[in-house]
């Protein structure tokens, strides 16, 4: 009896030592900038890069491609948690063929800028990128927010604004909290988790037009989480299920078209 009682109590320490390494830890579990397993295309878009201030000490490198910022809308993009800028080309090299600006803004830690990356500060620096447009003469009702799957959190909070022209979801989760209970099961992930990015919640309360796209065989963020974000929208709304495509979309021609056409119709 004493024996099961050791065992036990030893089971439990190790879990509480788990609780604590994990909760203080979850970040550099969550944002990892240093990870490279997008495609790194080649760049064929012209592009002006400038770093926006969004703290004293802070900028965060960003990339615009500006076609004629009065003319046509502004695709505004918050990139996943994973990578830099450059794996993003695949993906601009097909926006550039639209009549679209595109802004892209790393987040903190990411692409070689300073800070460490929290939900809270990922909002903030969001907001400072649509006001860096606006302070370029990009009105708001002509942005167009473009998040890709961790960003599509950030995307969903200023989009309850509802003063954007309209929002686009790449591999979006319904919440982070649900999504860390696929990977921990086994840990208490409502206690622990600092940044719940509630998008499931928050897109209650959006009005404007909404497109979210998600691959079928999605092996990170399951493809339900998008249905189900794409059920609790209000209209208009339009879902895309890509059959073959995984959590990062290959962004073929059919896609484009289907962006395109969402794009213009609004």
């Amino acid at each position: 009896m004493k024996y099961l009682s050791l065992i036990a109590s030893s089971a439990l320490i190790i879990y509480l030592v788990l609780l604590i390494l994990i909760y203080v830890n979850q970040r550099k579990l969550l944002y990892l900038p240093t990870e490279n397993n997008y495609l790194d295309d080649p760049i064929k878009f012209k592009y002006k890069e400038f770093f926006l201030e969004v703290d004293k000490s802070i900028k965060l490198r960003s990339w615009l491609i500006e076609k004629d910022l009065k003319k046509y809308k502004t695709l505004l993009f918050f990139h996943g948690n994973a990578g830099n800028l450059f794996n993003r080309s695949y993906k601009l090299n097909k926006f550039n063929e639209l009549d679209l600006n595109v802004l892209i803004i790393s987040w903190r830690s990411f692409s070689g800028n300073l800070g460490k990356p929290n939900e809270t500060n990922l909002y903030g620096d969001a907001k400072k990128a649509v006001k860096w447009l606006n302070d370029k003469g990009v009105k708001t009702e002509n942005i167009i927010l473009y998040g890709e799957s961790l960003g599509t959190g950030v995307a969903v909070e200023i989009g309850q604004t509802n003063k954007f022209n309209s929002i686009i979801l790449e591999s979006p989760y319904t919440s982070m909290v649900k999504a860390a209970k696929i990977y921990y099961p086994y840990l208490p992930v409502n206690l622990l988790l600092k940044d719940k990015y509630n998008s499931e919640k928050k897109i209650k309360n959006i009005k404007t037009p909404i497109l979210i796209m998600h691959g079928k065989k999605d092996n990170i963020v399951p493809f339900y989480m998008g249905k189900k974000l794409f059920e609790t929208a209000n209209k208009p709304k339009k879902f895309l299920q890509i059959e073959e495509d995984d959590h990062m979309l290959s962004f073929n021609d059919n896609l484009l078209l289907e962006i395109q056409n969402f794009i213009n119709k609004y």
